[in-house]
């Protein structure tokens, strides 16, 4: 059942989607509406949003406020991400679309914590504020798309390549959702070093085929972001840093597992693998 705060996002997320796209839609059905409404739409955008935002203010205190806030700031990417992909020049589609699966997987990541496991609900869930390495890597691929589309914007035009990248992406994304809505009380965004009374070892669903589900799906939706855009640069460096995380953070959870769990996890590891390429995991002698 979902819970308080992840009925709240979803209202807020839809609310901000919504109203993202009505300039678009009083053009299209020739509301009698001022053009002065409509002939910058960056002040369009900012008034809009900046009204959405006091909105909130007024209506809710504390962590609803902080949950309200950061859904709608996904809400309203996502709409300007769907403006984007169906109305924008070719060359900028997919970096519309690029927007809409952003968006969707960070606002994601909190509703299924809210509705799997709402007892370890926190702002961080939408997982907005990963690490300084991971806003550098976002923001580096945002140039990479723009210097690329300013000198050879042919190179960013929808291809076989961007929607094999979006593919890659809703594989990734779904997986990950499996994974966490099979772990249900089991999953959670931080390494836990104290086994909770409730805490049980899942091999069943998704992970019958993966240790790791949740880490696989996120390696490859990382990888597809970069597809998506048709950066060269990033993808490499997507790659690689994406494994060396991966890599380090499977490492550091398995410990904490074969510290749980002990031989029964020792057992799970010899007849399932990790479902990342070249990474094994942490292997004890018990």
């Amino acid at each position: 059942m979902l819970c308080y705060d992840g009925k709240l996002s979803l209202f807020c997320f839809t609310v901000a989607a919504l109203i993202a796209v009505l300039p678009e839609v009083f053009l299209r059905l020739e509301f009698d509406i001022p053009w002065a409404y409509f002939s910058n739409l960056w002040i369009t955008h900012l008034f809009q949003f900046g009204l959405l935002n006091i909105l909130l203010l007024l209506a809710f205190r504390g962590f609803s406020y902080k949950v309200a806030t950061r859904a709608a700031l996904l809400g309203y990417a996502f709409g300007i991400g769907l403006l984007v992909a169906l109305m924008a020049p070719s060359s900028w589609q997919m970096f519309g679309v690029y927007i809409i699966v952003l968006a969707t997987f960070h606002y994601s990541e909190f509703l299924s914590i809210a509705w799997t496991n709402p007892s370890s609900l926190s702002i961080d869930s939408f997982i907005l504020n990963h690490s300084i390495a991971y806003g550098v890597a976002a923001c580096s691929s945002w140039v990479e798309f723009i210097v690329e589309r300013q000198y050879l914007p042919g190179i960013k035009e929808p291809s076989f390549i961007s929607y094999f990248g979006l593919t890659l992406c809703i594989c990734g994304e779904v997986l990950r959702k499996l994974a966490m809505f099979t772990a249900k009380h089991n999953f959670n965004h931080i390494i836990q070093s104290e086994k909770m009374d409730n805490h049980e070892l899942v091999t069943h669903g998704v992970y019958k085929f993966c240790r790791h589900p949740s880490y696989m799906g996120w390696f490859y939706w990382s990888i597809g972001t970069q597809l998506i855009l048709q950066n060269p640069f990033c993808l490499l460096a997507y790659t690689v840093a994406s494994w060396k995380f991966f890599h380090v953070r499977i490492l550091l959870e398995e410990i904490t597992l074969l510290y749980f769990f002990g031989q029964d996890y020792a057992d799970y590891q010899k007849s399932v693998g990790t479902g990342l390429p070249f990474i094994s995991g942490y292997k004890a002698n018990l």
